[in-house]
């Protein structure tokens, strides 16, 4: 009688287990999102291999995105049961208990994830966001500078030259006096900001106050020895004069040519932002790692927790952030970066980047992605640093102190977010 109970219970757990595996996503599953990466996702590679899923899609721009989602997921009445969340605001909605819990998922792939998209999406323990890409930023810099003005345009022997801040504000030093006044090591303060963010060692708020870390007085105090010094070329990000500088068009006040060295820029950076702005200059760029590790952007998707197609909503979460046959057929196709360490390995020995002189960008890409931090993501990071920022152009410029841009940096932050 034993025997037979042990059996019994056994085929019981079985068939259990079967029923689980045997349970198919399928229904239909409402998708929003601000970036056509989902749509083609879904088009070519989900729908395709989900048959009893439909899907319906909406695009909303994202400056107009939050303003969407906040009240469906607020009251409930007409949530999409997946959505997509920008890196500048994911953390917003990670933190907000109004996402389904995706810790059994991430649990299932975190062996062969890299660890901050994951990180990022992580909040209290449990896990709200996943991403299927990876946004490790980089310095680009120009063959041609780098071999007249040191000696070399090896990406191993120039990364010793920015191998630190020190270091990045000694060459920029370095690069001023070898070109007589003509080569700038950025075109913009504003390209380091993300790199400070990558150095800090803490978040903005620890036990729910405002952190000052050390890093960014260092940035504060780098932005003004930038501009002070004029080792960089006063051209704000993504302005004019800043895509001149990629192109070798760039001019200072009088009229005069100005060099610039590198910028500092992500994965995207490169097929988005120098290959279509500067298409002459192909080849004569190279990238290294730069002074601290550090990311820029990224797309997460999470699920609204009072979904009625959980099953659904984590199948296309799981596979859009996770199955391998697809993200290798979606990096292949795209050249994207993803967080997929077993794909990443099979496929980043295979490039070549004719733009950056032949280098294996994603391989590059690959190291640099180990490295990042995403424990130092919180929901008010847009906010805080969108005030600090102007903390810093108030002190870069000349109009405050140090310790009165750093006092009404305070202040607002205080009156904004109550920190």
């Amino acid at each position: 009688m034993k025997k037979f109970l042990i059996v019994l219970a056994a085929a019981v757990v079985l068939m259990t287990g079967c029923a689980k595996k045997q349970e198919a996503a399928s229904g239909k599953l409402v998708v929003w999102s601000f970036t056509d990466e989902l749509k083609t996702m879904i088009d070519k590679y989900y729908s395709p291999s989900h048959p009893n899923v439909t899907v319906e899609y909406s695009l909303t721009p994202t400056d107009q995105f939050p303003n969407k989602l906040d009240p469906v997921l607020a009251s409930g009445q007409g949530a999409p049961d997946v959505f997509a969340l920008e890196a500048a605001f994911v953390r917003k909605y990670v933190e907000s208990g109004l996402l389904l819990d995706l810790t059994d998922i991430a649990n299932d792939v975190r062996s062969k994830s890299l660890a901050y998209p994951i990180e990022v999406g992580t909040y209290n323990g449990k896990v709200y966001g996943l991403s299927w890409q990876a946004c490790p930023g980089a310095l680009f810099y120009r063959r041609s500078l780098a071999k007249k003005y040191l000696g070399t345009d090896d990406p191993a022997e120039v990364q010793k030259y920015v191998a630190s801040l020190d270091k990045f504000v000694e060459t920029a030093g370095l690069l001023k006096s070898k070109s007589n006044g003509k080569c700038v090591i950025v075109s913009s303060t504003g390209d380091m900001n993300n790199v400070f963010l990558g150095a800090r060692k803490n978040p903005w708020v620890v036990g729910g106050k405002l952190n000052i870390d050390p890093a960014m007085l260092a940035y504060m105090d780098m932005s003004k020895t930038l501009k002070d010094k004029g080792y960089e070329g006063r051209a704000g990000q993504w302005s004019e004069g800043w895509f001149a500088g990629m192109k070798g068009q760039l001019k200072d006040e009088k009229g005069n040519a100005v060099e610039v060295f590198s910028y500092l820029l992500p994965t995207w950076g490169l097929h988005y932002v120098l290959k279509p702005n500067a298409p002459d200059t192909a080849g004569d760029w190279a990238m290294c790692a730069g002074p601290a590790p550090y990311r820029w952007g990224g797309t997460w998707v999470g699920a609204y927790k009072g979904t009625k197609n959980a099953v659904a909503a984590k199948d296309f979460i799981r596979y859009v952030a996770s199955d391998d046959g697809f993200l290798e057929a979606w990096a292949k196709d795209t050249g994207d970066v993803v967080s997929n360490i077993n794909v990443m390995n099979k496929i980043k020995d295979t490039y070549t980047e004719p733009f950056l002189g032949g280098q294996n960008h994603y391989a590059e890409f690959a190291k640099m992605a180990a490295t990042v931090d995403g424990k130092l993501t919180q929901g008010t990071d847009q906010a805080v640093e969108g005030l600090f920022g102007e903390a810093v152009t108030a002190y870069m410029n000349g109009e405050k102190t140090k310790d009165q841009a750093i006092e009404d940096f305070k202040s607002q932050v205080s009156a904004q977010l109550g920190l």
